[in-house]
């Protein structure tokens, strides 16, 4: 089991910068593979950007704007966002999954965007952008 924790939603500009965070605990030491998924109000759940230790994978729509990292010393997820659009706000969360899950088209392999594929959520942090 894992658990994960959010934080660092805010209401912010449009053209600002925002980094939100997630804490994990629990057994990670057979690998992980995480994610930051977003939905908007009347919106379906949307993959941001998720990583593994050997790939990342970004939504065409944080394409060059987002960053996602990992700190495996503190057992924490960031998302780094910049350039931030008012399509930006929405409901940031957290997920992961025990083991690498990857998707592969054309012999290369990147980490999965899939929220079938994640098994443990968080409660989400709260990203609205104002123009």
């Amino acid at each position: 089991q894992l658990q994960l924790v959010e934080s660092g939603g805010d209401s912010v500009q449009a053209g600002e910068s925002l980094r939100v965070s997630c804490i994990v605990s629990g057994d990670t030491t057979g690998g992980t593979t995480m994610a930051w998924f977003r939905q908007a109000p009347g919106k379906e759940r949307e993959g941001v950007a998720s990583i593994t230790p050997s790939s990342t994978t970004y939504a065409e729509s944080v394409k060059g704007r987002f960053a996602i990292s990992k700190d495996y010393a503190k057992n924490t997820l960031y998302l780094q966002m910049n350039s931030l659009k008012p399509e930006d706000t929405a409901m940031y969360y957290c997920a992961a999954a025990n083991g690498v899950r990857t998707v592969c088209r054309g012999g290369k392999c990147s980490a999965s965007l899939k929220a079938s594929d994640f098994d443990f959520w968080g409660q989400g942090t709260q990203v609205t952008v104002s123009s």
